[in-house]
């Protein structure tokens, strides 16, 4: 689905992408993690067209459309960690004005976002302004948004950045339940545990490189292997006590 083949950016001397080549099978649920800074936004706006590469091919699909063109961004579905708030505009403006952004006939958009927003339990919320949700609520509408067009893949950055408990598990939910309807998703975090909870493969990087690549359960073995953990049982109360102080 996602083919990235010796992907580059450079800014100036520094180089926030280094040689990057991945591929990511259709249907997959795959996640790039790594610390702040380690070059997985700056990949993930390159293959959605908002930044321009220093080198390097990135390919959807079948298609040989370039990277950041009309067709190529019809297949991706992008949520960023950080998106815009409309004051004026109620949930279902919000879809509408999104939906004729993609030339789509206004009977599909009032049809499919009924549909999205139920999928993403934001269908009591129609009438209701974007700026009083919650940031839960505000991410799942963000999805239900990025899905309006339908696209081949569906990317987000950090989605549960800032969320709550409880936020970030119906975030989780609705990511699990679009894979197993088959979408193919790509989601970045820098957190590890986040996303071995619900990904099928995961990319590593640091500094602009891709250290490792692989099924989750191969990498967390990777992770794991090797190491012990040393027990120490104390026989008695009188030498506990010894041993804490």
């Amino acid at each position: 689905m996602l083919y990235i083949n010796n992907l580059t950016k450079n800014y100036g001397s520094f180089t926030a992408v280094n040689h990057l080549t991945l591929h990511i099978p259709e249907g997959d649920l795959f996640g790039f993690v790594g610390p702040n800074g380690a070059g997985k936004t700056t990949t993930i706006r390159i293959v959605c067209g908002l930044l321009r590469a220093s080198g390097g091919l990135v390919v959807i699909g079948d298609s040989e459309a370039p990277i950041g063109s009309r067709e190529m961004k019809r297949m991706i579905g992008y949520v960023p960690d950080f998106f815009g708030v409309y004051d004026n505009l109620k949930v279902r403006e919000y879809m509408d004005m999104y939906g004729s952004m993609y030339g789509m006939y206004s009977r599909d958009i009032a049809k499919i976002s009924d549909d999205l927003l139920e999928l993403v339990n934001l269908s009591d919320k129609k009438d209701v302004y974007v700026d009083t949700l919650s940031r839960g609520m505000k991410q799942r509408l963000c999805v239900a948004r990025a899905l309006l067009h339908n696209p081949k893949l569906l990317i987000l950055d950090e989605p549960s950045s800032g969320l709550d408990p409880r936020a970030r598990v119906e975030m989780k939910e609705l990511l699990k339940n679009l894979h197993s309807m088959g979408k193919t998703i790509v989601i970045s975090s820098h957190i590890l545990s986040e996303l071995s909870e619900m990904c099928t493969s995961i990319g590593i990087m640091n500094r602009g490189q891709l250290i490792t690549a692989g099924r989750i359960e191969d990498i967390m073995q990777q992770l794991s292997g090797g190491k012990r953990i040393h027990v120490q049982v104390i026989s008695d109360m009188e030498t506990a006590v010894r041993f804490l102080k």
